[in-house]
């Protein structure tokens, strides 16, 4: 859907493909920038939802299970899941909405650590201690991830048809 820019004229929607705009984003946060980038897939749900969600990265300080980062787990290959192992330099990661399987990455290969999310209209702070506690508990529903959403995407798409 198009809109209209600060001076009148339409906007255009522009896909670019992953492996070089994440490329010019990791360039950005190595030199200290932050960059916010629109959410592409199915893997982060419930807590972000393809195409309508943001986030917003920053350069990595400190890894914390728990964390939400982009990490480059092959050459031009990104993800944005969740650190949910930390093993020395060995990193662990998993989508929220994933029901099982894994990547593996170093922590060099974390490209940025999600500071803020934006779901739903609203901004979110990932060190919310809310957020954070709602976040541990879907880690330990697991087992259940699989009937938790589908009920969420019978959820969502009632919504759409209701409005």
């Amino acid at each position: 859907m198009a809109g209209m820019d600060d001076f009148g004229g339409e906007m255009r929607r522009m896909e670019v493909p992953n492996a070089i705009l994440l490329g010019h984003v990791k360039e950005a946060l190595q030199v200290g920038h932050t960059a916010t980038i629109n959410v592409k897939g199915y893997s982060m749900r419930p807590f972000l939802e393809n195409s309508k969600d943001k986030v917003r990265l920053a350069p990595p300080g400190v890894l914390r299970v728990g964390d939400a980062v982009l990490a480059e787990i092959a050459r031009d290959v990104y993800v944005l899941h969740r650190i949910i192992i930390i093993d020395g330099d060995s990193v662990t990661l998993m989508g929220d909405g994933n029901l099982c399987g894994t990547e593996q990455c170093r922590k060099d290969d974390v490209v940025g650590v999600v500071t803020h999310y934006y779901h739903r209209g609203r901004m979110i702070a990932a060190s919310d201690p809310r957020f954070r506690r709602r976040v541990r508990l879907w880690g330990k529903l697991l087992p259940w991830r699989r009937y938790l959403l589908y009920i969420y995407k019978i959820r969502l798409k009632l919504s759409n048809i209701l409005g």
